[in-house]
C-alpha cells in the first residue's frame, strides 16, 4: 500500500482528456523533484469526439492561464468568441418573454442582498438589467473587453464560446509540446487488475503492455474503465430532466460581417429548448428534446422553423444534422480504487447552462491539487472526490430542473409534467417553499466552491417571474438607502460600458492582426 504514483495515465482525448492532461502536466510535470511524474494519454484513433460542448463558464480563463495557453492564440485557433452569459427566450411564456443569467454577479451582492432591494421595483426593470452591465452588453453584442485590456483581463466576467474540436487538437499540440504529455494512439484490448483490485495495466494493439500507477477515464459515454471495466452503475435522471435527445448542426452567417451574439441563447420549444451559438465563422444551433414527448420528425421542423427565421442564406437541408442520444444521469461514484472517471465517463445530463467542461475543469483541478503520491492515500481521497461531486451532480440537476418549474408555458404536456411535484426533487421544493418569503443569499449555499452561487437563482427566479412576498426587516430598512446609491451607480455605469465597449465583431477582427496585453 506504500508504492508510490509516478505514471499517470489517461484513457480518452477530447476536451475531457486534453484539458486534465495540461492541468495534471502544468501541476506535476518537471515540478516534483523527488520523484517526477509522467503522464500518457491512449486514445483511439477511430474515435472521434462528440464534440458539441462549445459553451464554457468564466472558469476557463484561469484554466488556460494556468497550462500557459495564449489567450489570443486560442481566440483565433479555436475559433472561439466571448461569452457573458445565457439568454433565455419563451420559457416563461410561449411568446414574448427574455431574460439573462449573466456570468456577473450584482454589484455589492457579499455587501447586501441587492435582490431584497430590486423587489419593489420588479415592474419597472429586469432583475439582470438592474444589478448587472451584462444585460444591455449581451443586447447589443458588445464585448466584456477591448484590445488594450491585458489577456484573460476584463470589463465585465466572460467565459467563451468555442469550436469543440478545434479546441482538443489545440490543446493537444500545447500539451504534447509545451507540457511534456506522451501521447499514444491505440486501441485498448484488455484492462489487467493487480492483487488489489487496482488497474495495473492497459493492453493496446499496437504499442503492447503499457503500466501505470493512476488511470483517468475519459473515454466519454462508453466509460470503459469505470462503467465496463470496473462495472460501476449509473444513475439515470430522466424522472427529473426529461430531455433525451439533441439535433445538432453548424450553420455560416448569411453575411461575414454578420454580429456574434455575446451570450449563449436558449430558446424554449413544446417539448425542450433549442440552443443558439456564435462563434466568429458560424453558428452551433441544436434542439435539444425529450422524445417521450415529441417525435424526432417534429423536433426537426421546429428545428427547421427557427433556421429559416434566423438564415435567410442557408436552410436545414444544406447542412449535416448530427443526432445525440443523452441518457441523462451520473455514476454511482466517479473515483474507484486507482480510477477516476471525468467527464462524460462520469455523466451527463443536458447542456442547459453548459456545465460539462466546468466539470472537467473540476475534477481536474481536484485530482491536480490532491494527486495521491502513494496507494495509502488513495481510499480516503476516493472518499472525498466521489462525496463532492455526488454533491454537485445534484446541485446541477436542481439548478436546471429551477428553469423548468417556473415555467407558465402550457402548450403541452412536457411544461405541465416538468411542474408537475413527482418529477421535482425535495431539496429543490424546500427552496422554493423558503423564497416564497425571502430572496435567495448566501445561507443557501451548503458548501464551498458552490457550482450556481446564490446569485444565480436569484437571476433565475427573477427571470422567470418568481414571487417573493418579502417581509421588511431592521437590517432591510438599514441597507435601502445604499442599494439606492448602487441601483444609480449602476446605471451611469451601463451606460459608459455600452459606449465604450467594442462589439464582438470589432475585437476578433482586431485579434486577426493583435494580441491583448501579456499579464
Amino acid at each position: 500500500m506504500n508504492k508510490t504514483i509516478n505514471h499517470i495515465v489517461i484513457v480518452g482525448g477530447g476536451t475531457a482528456g486534453w484539458l486534465t492532461a495540461g492541468l495534471l502536466a502544468a501541476e506535476h510535470v518537471n515540478t516534483a523533484q523527488d520523484s517526477p511524474i509522467k503522464i500518457t494519454l491512449v486514445e483511439s484513433p477511430d474515435v472521434m469526439p462528440i464534440g458539441v460542448g462549445e459553451g464554457t463558464w468564466p472558469s476557463m480563463r484561469a484554466t488556460l492561464q494556468k497550462i500557459g495557453i495564449n489567450e489570443s492564440d486560442f481566440l483565433r485557433e479555436c475559433d472561439a468568441s466571448f461569452k457573458q452569459g445565457s439568454k433565455f427566450v419563451n420559457w416563461l411564456h410561449q411568446h414574448d418573454s427574455a431574460y439573462y443569467h449573466p456570468f456577473s454577479i450584482p454589484h455589492h451582492f457579499h455587501e447586501l442582498n441587492i435582490a431584497e432591494h430590486w423587489l419593489p421595483y420588479q415592474n419597472e426593470v429586469s432583475f439582470a438589467q438592474a444589478v448587472t452591465n451584462q444585460a444591455l452588453l449581451c443586447d447589443h453584442d458588445k464585448a466584456p473587453k477591448t484590445i488594450a485590456t491585458p489577456q484573460y483581463k476584463f470589463a465585465a466576467n466572460y467565459g467563451y464560446h468555442l469550436d469543440a474540436g478545434k479546441f482538443s487538437q489545440f490543446l493537444q499540440k500545447h500539451c504534447v509540446e509545451k507540457l511534456g504529455v506522451n501521447h499514444v494512439l491505440d486501441h485498448v484490448t484488455h484492462i489487467e487488475n493487480d492483487p488489489l483490485g487496482h488497474i495495473a495495466s492497459l493492453s493496446l494493439k499496437a504499442h503492447g503492455n503499457l503500466t501505470g500507477d493512476f488511470f483517468i477515464d475519459c473515454t466519454g459515454l462508453k466509460s470503459l474503465l469505470l462503467g465496463e471495466h470496473y462495472g460501476v452503475g449509473f444513475l439515470n435522471q430522466q424522472h427529473q430532466l426529461f430531455n433525451d435527445r439533441a439535433l445538432a448542426v453548424q450553420i455560416p452567417y448569411d453575411e461575414p460581417s454578420s454580429a456574434i451574439a455575446s451570450a449563449t441563447i436558449s430558446t424554449a420549444q413544446s417539448a425542450g429548448w433549442i440552443w443558439d451559438i456564435g462563434l466568429p465563422t458560424r453558428r452551433g444551433i441544436g434542439h435539444v428534446y425529450a422524445s417521450a414527448y415529441q417525435t424526432e420528425s417534429d423536433a426537426l421542423l421546429s428545428l427547421e422553423q427557427y433556421i429559416d427565421q434566423a438564415f435567410d442564406k442557408t436552410k436545414l437541408s444544406d447542412v449535416n444534422i448530427k443526432n445525440i442520444k443523452i441518457n441523462p444521469g451520473y455514476r454511482e461514484k466517479f473515483w474507484h480504487n486507482n480510477c477516476v472517471a471525468i467527464g462524460l465517463s462520469a455523466g451527463f445530463i443536458e447542456p442547459l447552462e453548459a456545465s460539462a467542461i466546468a466539470l472537467v475543469e473540476l475534477s481536474a483541478n481536484m485530482i491536480a491539487e490532491q494527486l495521491p503520491r502513494n496507494q495509502s492515500m488513495l481510499k480516503p481521497l476516493e472518499n472525498r472526490f466521489n462525496e463532492k461531486f455526488n454533491l454537485r451532480w445534484q446541485h446541477i440537476i436542481d439548478f436546471l430542473k429551477l428553469h423548468y418549474v417556473l415555467s407558465k408555458r402550457n402548450d403541452s404536456d412536457y411544461w405541465r409534467d416538468n411542474r408537475d411535484l413527482r418529477h421535482i426533487s425535495d431539496s429543490l421544493q424546500e427552496q422554493l417553499a423558503l423564497w416564497k418569503y425571502q430572496a435567495p443569499y448566501s445561507y443557501d449555499s451548503k458548501y464551498t466552491q458552490e457550482l450556481f452561487p446564490a446569485a444565480s437563482n436569484q437571476f433565475i427566479l427573477y427571470g422567470m417571474g418568481f414571487d417573493t412576498q418579502l417581509s421588511k426587516s431592521k437590517t432591510w430598512y438599514k441597507h435601502h438607502n445604499k442599494a439606492q446609491q448602487v441601483f444609480q451607480a449602476q446605471q451611469q455605469r451601463t451606460k459608459q460600458m455600452a459606449q465604450a465597449m467594442p462589439t464582438n465583431r470589432e475585437i476578433l477582427t482586431q485579434l486577426t492582426t493583435q494580441d491583448f496585453a501579456k499579464i
